[in-house]
């Protein structure tokens, strides 16, 4: 897998189910995720459903999703255009499936993390976005998220185009700090949040 994502496919439609799966497995564990989801027993079938609302509705038909031919990872970089406040109608169409990933109770915690993110988040400039990155949990720690950078930071590298990104892990900051990325800032939602850190990757030379 890991020499399949240093030169990965662009995910096709007939990819999406193994795709959504792939980062509904990979962000099982996840700070902001666990925060925010709903912590009953529709937990696990309320994250599937939020995935494929957030990559069927969004991340395929408006981004790029790099994966290895053979599946088990997904990169899913947004365009800048993307970026800012959605239409109504589309937060109309988003808010059942937020409403049933986060239950009641904690979908003011969804909403803080929006607002904290959309505040973060640099629109000086044209960049990409890179939304997403999940590894199934099977093949994690054996370089497959490094190789999808390394082929992502190429190819930007040759467009001249800078990236940004969040993430809720110290570990995965120091593996986007390996590849190019410089924290910016570092931000709650709430006081009760975890932290996130935004991180920005200037095109480099050869």
């Amino acid at each position: 897998m890991r020499r399949e994502a240093e030169t990965p496919v662009q995910a096709s439609a007939a990819d999406l189910p193994e795709v959504i799966q792939t980062l509904t497995d990979a962000f099982a564990v996840d700070p902001h995720l666990d925060w925010f989801m709903r912590n009953d027993a529709r937990r696990e079938a309320a994250r599937h459903a939020f995935f494929r609302m957030l990559i069927g509705q969004e991340g395929f038909p408006k981004g790029r999703i790099d994966r290895p031919a053979s599946g088990g990872a997904a990169a899913v970089w947004m365009p800048f255009e993307w970026l800012g406040p959605m239409p109504v109608s589309e937060e109309l169409r988003a808010l059942p499936s937020m409403l049933n990933a986060t239950g009641l109770a904690r979908f003011g915690r969804l909403m803080a993390i929006r607002a904290d993110m959309d505040h973060h988040h640099p629109l000086d400039r044209p960049h990409a976005y890179l939304w997403f990155l999940g590894v199934a949990p099977a093949a994690q720690g054996r370089g497959v998220g490094s190789a999808l950078l390394r082929a992502a930071g190429a190819r930007l590298d040759r467009e001249g185009l800078p990236a940004y990104l969040e993430t809720g892990t110290t570990r995965n900051v120091a593996l986007y700090q390996r590849h190019g990325f410089e924290v910016i800032s570092e931000h709650k939602a709430r006081a009760d949040a975890p932290t996130m850190w935004s991180m920005w990757r200037e095109p480099q030379s050869s």
